[in-house]
């Protein structure tokens, strides 16, 4: 193996010349490797290069589970939820609460905004009531010269809602921006915002420069810094929510009464809201189920996870992003969340699968797209939780890991069986499970002997 690991023009090579070498220099059997990076080659031609095309230095394409949560009754509506995850239980979760739920009036879902915020970054040293004083001229302008890229948007009904002026000169001497609210309709928007901003520095740049409001000199100095969306778009919002009688909620295995699991839960809910510790973990299972169909719509939960924890900590701590309360014999449980998705544009109507999961949602707006993917949030947090004050997490987990452990082992047929049986209502662990196998496979070599 060459110790040579750096290579100039690495970009330019073909995709089987990529594989060659990065096989060659970093890997001890490159043959096996390369063969088995090339099997997950898609098929068709064009659908391989058409997913080439998403990102850049593709050697092999990354394949994960596409599962489907059925009986999701939102706002009265029936879904079959497109999920793409890799971690067990998940899917079976959101699953057994949309179940669960369905026969207690289903989920409630409602967009509270629609408004995205990108942002124009400068420095100036000029004087602030001056630029304030103008302010509404140089909106004016700022709109006119950026009505090329917008004006397909506005005939959609959104565009430019508003442009603020900032001031952190408090904070950073001479720092400044123009705060823009969007509104992209059925995109995520993301290129239709950056671009508008981009005009906007383009005409606060010669606005300040050339009106006679301000001096020659350090008052036309002008130095924009960046222009870009964010990612955290509180006023792009909507909330979801279950509710039913406490006695509605049923008795449970456990041997909990709906009283008891009821104020459990809404304790556990108020530990997150209090802990960060415990905040991250809860949040962590919301986005689980967001996550998952995020990715099957093709849209970006990085972005959406990026917003969501900032939003957690809106009030200066880390807290829950769900709630629970057990008021005048009622349990209500419900999620907001600011949620910036698309179901038209980027990868939404290029990714093969992502057009299948828009058409199995029943092609749905961005509004109703929010909503569901909330609803599978609040219904994988429910889950989660309840199994927390019940029978406890591992138990239904370590139950679905069960199978992936035994096939990292390469168990087989009655292997598989007597395995499954053995640890029916047994602690699971790796150790415990490579060890049964063990036993298992001396005792059947024993017996060919």
């Amino acid at each position: 193996m060459s110790d040579i690991k750096t290579i100039s023009g690495f970009s330019k090579l073909s995709k089987s010349d990529k594989i060659k070498w990065v096989v060659k220099h970093f890997y001890k059997d490159p043959e096996q490797v390369m063969q088995e990076l090339m099997s997950w080659w898609h098929r068709d031609e064009e659908q391989q290069k058409l997913l080439d095309g998403f990102s850049e230095n593709t050697i092999s394409n990354f394949p994960m589970p596409f599962g489907i949560a059925p009986n999701f009754l939102i706002n009265g509506k029936a879904y079959a939820v497109p999920m793409v995850i890799e971690e067990s239980s998940v899917v079976a979760a959101a699953s057994s609460a949309a179940k669960y739920w369905m026969d207690r009036g289903g989920f409630h879902a409602q967009v509270l905004g629609m408004k995205k915020v990108g942002q124009v970054h400068f420095t100036w040293k000029g004087e602030m009531r001056k630029l304030e004083s103008v302010f509404e001229e140089l909106k004016t302008e700022l709109r006119k010269d950026a009505a090329p890229i917008t004006a397909n948007m506005e005939k959609r009904g959104g565009g430019v809602l508003d442009i603020e002026l900032v001031n952190f000169a408090h904070l950073e001497e001479g720092y400044y921006q123009l705060k823009v609210t969007f509104d992209t309709c059925d995109s995520m928007g993301a290129n239709f915002i950056n671009s508008a901003l981009e005009s906007f520095a383009k005409t606060l740049d010669r606005f300040i420069s050339d009106h006679p409001i301000f001096d020659e000199g350090v008052e036309r100095d002008i130095s924009i810094i960046m222009s870009i969306l964010s990612n955290y778009t509180p006023e792009c919002l909507v909330r979801a929510w279950v509710e039913c009688p406490v006695e509605n909620l049923g008795p449970f295995s456990s041997g909990l009464d709906a009283a008891l699991l009821a104020e459990k839960f809404r304790k556990a809910v108020r530990i997150a809201h209090l802990d960060p510790h415990r905040a991250a973990t809860h949040n962590k299972g919301i986005f689980n189920g967001i996550d998952a169909v995020v990715l099957a719509t093709a849209n970006d939960f990085r972005a959406v996870e990026a917003c969501g924890h900032t939003y957690a900590a809106r009030d200066g701590q880390y807290r829950s992003l769900s709630q629970c309360t057990v008021e005048n014999g009622l349990f209500r449980f419900w999620l907001d969340i600011p949620l910036a998705l698309g179901t038209v544009g980027g990868l939404t109507k290029l990714h093969p699968i992502a057009k299948h999961s828009l058409e199995l949602l029943g092609h749905p707006t961005a509004e109703e797209l929010m909503m569901i993917v909330a609803s599978v949030g609040l219904a994988q947090n429910f889950a989660a939780v309840r199994s927390l004050v019940t029978t406890g997490i591992q138990q239904g987990h370590m139950k679905m890991h069960l199978a992936n452990i035994l096939n990292h082992l390469g168990a087989k047929g009655q292997e598989v069986e007597k395995a499954m049986a053995y640890f029916d209502g047994k602690v699971i662990s790796f150790t415990g499970v490579r060890e049964f196998l063990e036993t298992l496979r001396q005792k059947q070599a024993a017996k060919v002997v």
